[in-house]
């Protein structure tokens, strides 16, 4: 036996895995990025060519709101008694002619409950739940002396989305928002999120809004009283991701008809559609993905015409993690979801009974949160040892990091100016160097940190492992 020759033949075929599983890992990277930049230009053209309404049309907007459908602001709360009686209140308060508030006290085990009886004065009341979606025991309901359009449903814990779903049912208008309690929602949110249903012929189905990032700024009263930039790393590398990920991806994929999350922290949704669905499923840590594709799906199966949009302008503010345990727990949980929302609607993924969403949208899933994290981490590590080995030119290293890391620069930068010249949300000139300094700085470590996070994830999601990461939170003015 040729012990040389079978060395040969194996180092040949060693040099060839590597190679190929290179290059896949180059492709997908490519492909990832230039999706992204795809995204970034269609953005860039909606913007580019919408009406902006001038400050007095809004004026007449707000005067002459009567016009809009009733909604039902739908909060689930879970041990939130520091913020509770405030955001309550910021919900009160919202500028819509016609609508009602449902506090959903989701089996808390600190005073939440407690602190919303005698803030509010509230009595026990009896209401008929017309569609009984949640799992869990409902244990009473009350009703404020004080504000007669809020109402608190107590029930045994049974996480968010069961929780929105005992909201649900016990709403009565055409239309639900369903928010986190803890975030800040913009006073007008629910007049610019209703907007598109002024001019819906029967089709419109949900409508999504801009999240943004609050760490930082004032907050009093359940309200955002100034816009500030946080001076800590990790919040500002998640302003990036949020721009892009609301200017950008979400505004392209509503112009495509492709849009597949609207963020749990605010969402407007048609109620009749979602009883008939069956509501939020109750087996996934992800929600928000899930319901939207189901939509798709429920849709596209009755036949119906339908559609989705996204308002670009911001709505809501939420509290992003702000040590890297809390940035773990999220991204772990982001991945496990989408996971399950492929794994639950596997049947839809190239398939053209269900149009772009099949055939475009699904597809893209896999490419970004299934292949994308693992082969571009792989890259970083293989590539360069590829180069070392013989088996590539060094160019192809140079290349690769030019794709994965300076174009990402790119891309977020890119994000930065189309916000600074559409909505000029951030305040200073100061903040927008700040955030300029991150968009950079992110694409050395911290995205790659992101990657291994999201790595994670996969593991709980073949762990079957339904617990729910808790994301510590340190509050606004923190």
């Amino acid at each position: 036996m040729n012990w040389a020759h079978l060395a040969s033949q194996s180092a040949s075929v060693v040099e060839q895995a590597i190679f190929a599983t290179a290059l896949f890992c180059f492709v997908v990277v490519l492909l990832r990025n230039a999706i992204g930049l795809g995204q970034l230009l269609v953005a860039t053209w909606v913007f580019a060519t919408r009406i902006e309404p001038s400050e007095g049309a809004r004026d007449l907007w707000t005067r002459y709101a009567d016009l809009a459908l009733p909604v039902t602001v739908i909060a689930p709360a879970f041990n939130e008694e520091l913020s509770i009686v405030d955001s309550t209140k910021a919900l009160l308060a919202l500028e819509y002619p016609e609508h009602e508030v449902i506090v959903v006290n989701d089996g808390s085990t600190d005073a939440t409950l407690d602190r919303l009886i005698t803030a509010f004065d509230m009595e026990e009341f009896h209401r008929i739940q017309v569609a009984d979606l949640q799992v869990t025991a409902i244990r009473k309901t009350y009703r404020s002396r004080r504000y007669g359009n809020l109402l608190v449903v107590d029930k045994d814990n049974g996480r968010k989305a069961d929780a929105a779903n005992a909201g649900i049912g016990f709403a009565r208008t055409p239309l639900v928002c369903v928010i986190d309690a803890d975030s800040i929602v913009e006073p007008d949110s629910l007049l610019r999120a209703s907007e598109p249903f002024m001019h819906d012929d029967g089709r419109l189905v949900a409508v999504g809004g801009a999240i943004r990032v609050a760490n930082g700024s004032r907050v009093e009263g359940g309200s955002l009283q100034e816009i500030r930039i946080s001076r800590d790393f990790i919040p500002q590398f998640q302003v990036c991701e949020y721009l892009r990920a609301f200017l950008t991806a979400r505004v392209a994929n509503a112009h495509t008809n492709t849009l597949m999350l609207i963020s749990g922290a605010f969402g407007l949704f048609r109620r009749s559609d979602l009883i008939e669905m069956g509501g939020y499923r109750h087996d996934t840590v992800g929600e928000d993905l899930e319901l939207v594709t189901h939509i798709h799906r429920h849709m596209r199966e009755k036949k119906r015409p339908y559609r989705i949009a996204f308002v670009p302008d911001i709505v809501c503010w939420t509290e992003a993690p702000a040590s890297l345990e809390g940035l773990a727990n999220q991204r772990a949980r982001w991945q496990q979801g989408a996971l399950e929302t492929l794994s639950f609607h596997r049947r839809m993924i190239g398939n053209p009974r269900y149009g772009r969403i099949g055939m475009l949208a699904l597809p893209q899933m896999i490419l970004e949160d299934l292949l994308g994290p693992p082969a571009e981490l792989i890259g970083y590590v293989l590539i360069p040892l590829a180069v070392l080995l013989g088996i590539l030119d060094p160019m192809a290293a140079l290349v690769f990091f030019f794709v994965s890391v300076v174009f990402g620069c790119g891309l977020s930068v890119g994000t930065l100016a189309l916000e600074e010249h559409q909505l000029r949300r951030t305040p200073t000139a100061k903040d927008l160097l700040r955030i300029g300094w991150a968009a950079i700085v992110e694409n050395f470590g911290y995205r790659q940190l992101n990657l291994w996070y999201r790595l994670k994830g996969v593991k709980r999601y073949l762990k079957s492992d339904s617990t729910w990461a808790a994301v510590p939170r340190e509050g606004f003015n923190a």
